[in-house]
């Protein structure tokens, strides 16, 4: 385990970002924690600040609490200035924070040596879900009860699978190994005292550049197929079923709404909708959402309006979170939340944590967590198939 924080964030085309070294840092629980992100923000001007939001952060934001069992034990923030931030693109790399001293140069080696070294070690982890199929087919049935009654529209609930006991130390190399199944854009290895995050998310939760604001929420998904018609096929079902469609304009609606508390009067646009990309292990349905905003708008601003994500709650978003808390049999702390950076200029990118690995070094626990969105249309048995397409890869991959 290093001693200073370390945060890769990688876009699997090339390009990407590398901070670490130590620096000041935030670290605190839900209450205050965007009060004090706000004057940590000021306090170092005009630099690479890295971090992560966990989805907990809902209880200081709405009327909700979280007391399911929390088998990841993460800060439900953590906010850090490293002394180094290397822009990588392809074989060329810039030192954007920080000077290329002996020191920093090692490091940086090390970490391209593990990113091209393709030896994975074989990790043979038995993941155990914390929700039985009996019991998780139940849940669906009872949200389902709660959408007929009014309460929501859309819920998305999840599940975790965990390993306990376990001492897991090749960091860098279960990342690249987990990088490697899921070669997803907003990919990220994000590691500080006993937690790691490994990270493949294909999601991106929110981008400022300038005044624009923009959001790409994702809202269903379709297994990959070898054979290429057979793929094609998939991906026009996808495009086409009225389920997935549905879901997906719901968390669009519920987007736009969030933009609208912040957004330049008029300026809130669907730029893309029902957009199908592919990915390593599955299709997904993305639609883009975009506004302008006031130059002096703050990000902390920026979060309460908009967090936690749509794609990741439901709509509406404080009834479905209620109805979340008493259906999942776990805290979701990082999972669901948020991990990016601001740079020097104010502007800023952060991903959706998804299609991740959680450990907590101090409790030897390893965790994966995995869910989808429940609608009124929503079949329990597909639910649950649909969650282990979108789990079963990396854990088999894991293990390979």
């Amino acid at each position: 385990m290093n001693e200073f924080p370390i945060a890769y964030l990688n876009s699997n085309d090339g390009s990407g970002l590398l901070a670490f070294g130590d620096g000041p840092r935030l670290k605190t629980q839900a209450g205050r924690a965007l009060h004090d992100l706000e004057l940590f923000i000021i306090e170092h001007p005009k630099k690479f600040i890295f971090g992560y939001l966990a989805y907990d952060l809902k209880n200081e934001l709405e009327d909700v609490s979280s007391k399911n069992t929390d088998n990841k034990n993460f800060p439900d923030l953590f906010f850090w200035v490293p002394e180094y931030v290397v822009k990588m693109d392809s074989e060329h790399f810039e030192f954007m924070q920080g000077e290329k001293t002996t020191e920093s140069f090692e490091f940086l080696e090390y970490f391209l040596e593990e990113e091209t070294d393709q030896n994975f070690h074989p990790y043979k982890l038995d993941f155990i879900p914390v929700t039985p199929k009996k019991k998780y087919i139940e849940n669906v049935n009872k949200i389902k009860e709660r959408i007929q009654q009014g309460d929501a529209y859309e819920v998305n609930y999840c599940q975790e699978f965990v390993v306990k006991d376990i001492e897991f130390d090749f960091s860098l190399d279960a990342y690249f190994k987990l990088n490697n199944i899921t070669k997803a854009p907003f990919s990220t290895f994000f590691q500080f005292d006993d937690y790691t995050i490994f990270c493949g998310s294909p999601e991106r939760f929110l981008q400022r550049k300038g005044t624009k604001l923009l959001s790409q929420p994702i809202k269903g998904t379709a297994p990959r197929n070898r054979d290429p018609k057979k793929d094609e096929a998939l991906k026009n079902s996808l495009l086409n079923d009225p389920k997935e469609r549905a879901e997906n304009v719901m968390i669009v609606d519920l987007v736009r709404n969030d933009f609208s508390k912040i957004a330049e009067k008029n300026s809130v646009t669907v730029d893309e909708l029902f957009g199908i990309y592919s990915f390593e292990t599955v299709h997904q349905m993305i639609s883009t959402v975009s506004c302008q905003i006031k130059e002096e708008t703050k990000l902390t601003d920026i979060i309460r309006a908009t967090f936690p994500m749509g794609s990741m709650t439901g709509a509406p978003k404080v009834s479905a979170m209620k109805i979340i808390e008493e259906f999942e049999d776990f805290k979701r702390g990082i999972y669901s939340g948020s991990i990016g950076y601001i740079d020097p200029n104010g502007d800023f990118d952060f991903n959706v944590v998804i299609r991740s690995l959680y450990y907590d070094k101090y409790s030897k626990t390893l965790t994966c967590d995995v869910g989808g969105a429940i609608t009124i249309q929503s079949d329990a048995e597909s639910e649950y198939q649909e969650c282990l397409t979108k789990v079963q890869r990396i854990l088999d991959g894991m293990n390979e």
